[in-house]
């Protein structure tokens, strides 16, 4: 992994902080926080289970590409459209196109709630909103929602 093979255009680790050619900035800062990859593999284990460093950082980076592929592909359509907002039909019309089928009736019901503002698992809302993680979305929610755990 320290060859930075995993989506990584520049060839540098994500752990040294090289900078990319086809990047503005540090490799390690297209990643999600460790800390938020980590939470979210533990919620899978049983309580006594740990994750070897090595395997959140390859979930990191495999987690961080797949975003960045579909909103890739979505992002595209938007701008054939002439369209500067990408919203959550562009991103489940994008993973249909890449072949993610199997998610998208998950991710309709949930962007279906989340529309009705379900508080339920949705992300919006307050403290009792049933975002564990702490990160509540901000004034742009609406157009990106959090896809919870699928």
């Amino acid at each position: 992994m320290a060859d930075g093979a995993l989506g990584s255009p520049g060839g540098g680790s994500h752990e040294s902080g090289e900078q990319s050619p086809r990047s503005n900035g540090r490799e390690q800062d297209r990643y999600l926080p460790i800390a938020n990859i980590s939470r979210i593999m533990k919620k899978a284990l049983p309580a006594n289970g740990k994750v070897a460093k090595d395997a959140k950082e390859t979930v990191q980076e495999c987690v961080s590409e797949f975003i960045s592929f579909v909103t890739s592909e979505a992002s595209d359509k938007c701008q054939r459209e002439k369209r500067k907002t990408i919203n959550g039909d562009d991103l489940l019309w994008a993973m249909a196109t890449l072949g993610f089928e199997d998610y998208i009736d998950p991710l309709k019901k949930y962007l279906t709630r989340y529309r009705e503002g379900d508080t339920k698992g949705s992300g919006k809302g307050g403290e009792g909103s049933g975002r564990k993680d702490g990160v509540h979305p901000g004034p742009n929610a609406q157009e990106i929602p959090y896809i919870g755990y699928v």
